[in-house]
């Protein structure tokens, strides 16, 4: 049983840096100008990048924002020196695009709220709308660390490997973040009576 246990875990090990060393090839082609290799890029860490933007801006910011942090990424991408960063440099991009649109909402003078009123419901439809609303409110509360983890994997559906690879995390640390995340947000809904 051991054997087989530490078998999977080379394999895995070895899996996930092929993935690391096609994800460098990917941003070195990208840095000299191949639009494919940065689209690539995109497919591969637009949900990751995602997650980071819904984690902290209304989902229409969030859309937005995804579109300003790969071009902001494509006029900068020359300034990435390790290309197996790509993943955490692109969310720190994101990150930046929502403060960015956090206090240009400000020096207009309005807060905006994160969530749209939605048209009333009947029945249990409103019911997983008002969980939802209540889940990303609560999300947004919740340290960075596992709010970014807890949106790409419950909100983009990211695995846990996937978001590993997508953040520069371990495996180990993402498993950790996921779980008190969820401990915190469970605890939070449960407070206001959601089972």
């Amino acid at each position: 049983m051991l054997v087989e246990s530490l078998t999977m875990t080379e394999t895995l090990e070895s899996a996930a840096q092929a993935e690391n060393a096609q994800i460098a090839v990917l941003v070195t082609r990208a840095q000299r100008g191949d639009a494919d290799a940065f689209t690539a890029l995109h497919a591969r860490f637009a949900k990751s990048v995602h997650a980071v933007l819904l984690s902290r801006l209304p989902p229409a910011d969030a859309d937005d924002g995804l579109q300003e942090t790969f071009v902001m990424a494509w006029k900068r991408l020359e300034s990435l020196r390790e290309p197996g960063a790509v993943g955490p440099w692109l969310h720190a991009i994101a990150r930046n695009v929502a403060t960015d649109r956090h206090r240009a909402r400000a020096r207009r003078g309005k807060e905006e709220p994160l969530f749209e009123e939605s048209a009333r419901v009947e029945g249990a439809a409103a019911d997983r709308g008002e969980l939802r609303e209540r889940v990303m409110a609560h999300l947004r509360s919740l340290p960075e660390a596992y709010r970014e983890t807890l949106a790409m994997r419950l909100i983009e559906g990211l695995t846990g490997p996937e978001i590993a690879e997508a953040t520069g995390l371990t495996g180990g640390s993402v498993r950790v973040n996921l779980c008190r995340g969820m401990d915190l947000l469970r605890e939070l809904l449960k407070k206001e009576g959601w089972p």
